[in-house]
């Protein structure tokens, strides 16, 4: 079985979930009997290794002269023409997020491949990404519903993920399969180190809530921003947050913070990209994890803070109940939000406040943390390993014909 990967992210070049997802997929992919793996990524990565080839494609940034908003979409497109210019000898062509999507149908219909689309999110449930890409926004989301419809197979991060799918596009219920995120267990693992904490300016000896992630309203992180205020002053707030998605909502959160820094202290915001390492160190040991998304298919972050020993608090959306139990390694915070996209909470200040209450609740029971954190690396050991996630996908593979020669699917 010959397996070809396209995707916008891969290491060293990560900045979301989708990223960490097909590094370690394609890893687990390769170390299977009979599986040889090829990836295709924006960039200028170059990987040769036993069963596992990697290929960066570059851009030529003075050739795209449209406005700058439609750069980051036409530019994707671009790549995608060429992963499929390059010749392709695979049995199978899976996509991760619409930047590969383009590619993925060319490939399909150019070499006569089955084609495999793992759903990361969804473009009609994050409308606020017009603020960033205006026109580019209807370009991808053309190109996502013409993949997604065209796939011979969908695989969905979640259960409330596969809702979705089947709710927006006009694909068959047998073509959608549930194969949820995974997580290294042996790479995520609670650590003694506390060098990290150090340069960062947080203090080990004080406990601490911990948010990672972008600057995006998706991950709704200025809700969590205007909690803090309410959050136990003995506690630490520390903010892995960076690569705003537009400059209207990096001022929105410099000034959020700047708000809260003036009103109390502990309250320490780390902009830039943190090494895994470093990130494994402030997940080991964080009183508590926050992941305040208003709109999350998974949310592999919250599998990381658990390998780690750490209890969550996280929004009762998308696929989070999947991972996150509540009550046994976190606590969900119910959230009314709008019936339509962007999904928003209908009262913003009672959601902040819930999200303290929640954490506060953890911050004042170092027993019921210690149970959470145990109970949360047990569920992650036992259901979401990423050699179980590459067998699934890897028989999906096989259920659509193996080598082209014998696919018989499609239509």
């Amino acid at each position: 079985m010959r397996v070809l990967l396209l995707t916008n992210e891969y290491p060293p070049h990560v900045y979301g979930g989708a990223g960490v997802h097909v590094e370690f997929l394609a890893r687990e992919l390769a170390w299977l009997d009979g599986v040889a793996v090829e990836v295709r990524s924006f960039g200028d990565q170059r990987i040769d290794e036993p069963g596992l080839r990697v290929r960066g494609y570059g851009l030529d940034e003075g050739a795209i002269t449209a406005p700058p908003y439609l750069r980051p979409v036409l530019g994707a497109m671009a790549r995608d023409v060429a992963f499929a210019s390059t010749a392709i000898e695979a049995d199978v062509v899976h996509c991760h997020t619409w930047y590969s999507h383009l590619g993925g149908l060319l490939v399909q219909q150019a070499y006569g491949l089955p084609l495999v689309v793992t759903v990361h999110s969804l473009e009609p449930l994050r409308p606020w990404k017009r603020e960033q890409l205006r026109g580019g926004y209807d370009l991808s989301s053309w190109v996502e519903r013409t993949a997604l419809e065209a796939a011979d197979a969908v695989i969905a991060v979640s259960e409330g993920t596969r809702d979705d799918v089947l709710r927006l596009f006009d694909v068959r219920p047998e073509r959608v399969h549930v194969i949820h995120n995974g997580i290294d267990t042996a790479l995520y693992q609670p650590v003694a180190a506390t060098d990290a904490l150090a340069r960062y300016g947080v203090d080990p000896a004080r406990p601490y809530v911990l948010f990672v992630g972008r600057i995006t309203r998706q991950k709704g992180i200025v809700h969590l921003v205007r909690a803090i205020p309410a959050i136990d002053p003995a506690a630490q707030v520390v903010l892995c947050a960076g690569a705003p998605d537009t400059p209207e909502i990096a001022a929105e959160m410099e000034e959020a913070v700047a708000a809260v820094q003036a009103a109390r202290g502990g309250v320490i915001w780390v902009r830039e990209m943190v090494p895994r390492d470093a990130v494994i160190q402030l997940y080991s040991h964080a009183a508590v994890f926050c992941c305040p998304s208003i709109y999350e298919p998974f949310g592999i972050i919250n599998l990381e803070a658990m390998a780690c020993g750490t209890p969550v608090v996280a929004s009762a959306v998308g696929g989070i109940p999947e991972a996150v139990a509540d009550g046994e390694t976190g606590l969900l915070v119910p959230v009314e939000q709008q019936a339509v996209a962007p999904f928003e909470p209908v009262d913003p200040a009672r959601f902040s406040r819930d999200l303290a209450a929640a954490l506060n609740h953890l911050l004042t029971d170092e027993p019921l943390r210690a149970r959470m954190a145990a109970a949360g690396r047990r569920r992650v050991e036992e259901r979401f390993t990423w050699g179980v996630i590459a067998r699934r996908t890897a028989a999906l593979y096989e259920a659509l014909g193996g080598p082209a020669a014998r696919r018989g699917v499609g239509g």
